[in-house]
């Protein structure tokens, strides 16, 4: 059942805080607000339980998504704003939530998430689109594994969630697709029109949900990367031309893989046994 968003908290509406504040999206920080609280607490509330861990929040902007994961139970947020404009509408969410909001004025890629969290972590964010796959790659790539969260709920342009989401065969299976489902089960949960932003963006956003594997397929994550750079580097050529560099045949011969095939045709599994077979 929807909720009205008036019913989320008594904190003023989205837009009345972006006005009263002066926070007009910069392109330049990849910046879409989401204003619709009723979607925002779609988003929360498909992270699933929240009152049992810390959640993690990058680019929360004047935060429809912090207030919508708040209000769904957060134990605490940890929010992380590059956009020292978006502060005080921050600050007047922490007044309203005592003790259960942090905000970080920082550049999400140069610092340590885990360290900032303290006990079960959940991730949760409308990530600004410029920096949303190497956020990705970078918790993808946490050692040591299972990571520091139990999951990852984050939105992306459709194509990156297709992307991550594709299997063999698909136009979109390529390397994020392969680590992100080495690692973790994917799941597309829904799309949300660029209507629903300010200013509306020019695609469609996705919301994609990440559970890590506990065990996935023994692998060194660095030669996986270096294997799967290779092959999709020269998709449209057969693998024994595109991994020449890394072994060619005779990599194919000792992963069992035929040398005629092409990268997109691999499963995950496939990838794992040609990184196996590669050695140092």
């Amino acid at each position: 059942m929807s909720v009205p968003a008036a019913q989320i908290d008594d904190l003023p509406p989205l837009r009345a805080v972006i006005e009263r504040h002066g926070l007009a999206a910069r392109k330049s920080l990849g910046q879409n607000f989401l204003l619709d609280l009723n979607l925002t607490l779609r988003i929360a509330r498909s992270a699933g339980p929240l009152n049992d861990c810390e959640v993690l929040e990058i680019g929360p902007g004047p935060g429809g998504l912090t207030r919508a994961l708040l209000a769904a139970g957060a134990r605490r947020v940890v929010a992380i704003e590059r956009d020292a404009r978006c502060l005080p509408a921050l600050a007047e969410i922490a007044q309203r939530y005592p003790g259960r909001l942090t905000v970080i004025e920082a550049d999400a890629l140069t610092i340590d998430h885990a360290a900032l969290l303290d006990g079960p972590a959940r991730i949760v964010a409308n990530l600004p689109y410029n920096v949303a796959t190497p956020l990705l790659t970078g918790w993808l790539s946490a050692e040591p594994w299972p990571p520091f969260y139990r999951s990852m709920t984050l939105m992306f342009q459709r194509e990156a969630a297709e992307r991550i989401c594709a299997a063999p065969g698909d136009r979109a299976y390529g390397r994020l697709a392969v680590l992100s489902q080495w690692r973790c089960e994917t799941r597309i949960l829904f799309d949300i029109g660029p209507r629903a932003f300010t200013p509306p963006p020019k695609v469609t956003s996705t919301v994609v949900h990440f559970v890590p594997r506990a065990e996935p397929l023994a692998c060194d994550r660095r030669r996986l990367e270096r294997m799967t750079a290779a092959a999709f580097g020269q998709r449209r050529k057969m693998l024994r031309a595109s991994l020449r560099s890394l072994g060619g045949a005779e990599l194919l011969a000792a992963a069992g893989i035929a040398g005629e095939r092409r990268a997109e045709t691999l499963s995950v599994a496939e990838f794992v046994a040609l990184a196996n077979a590669g050695g140092q």
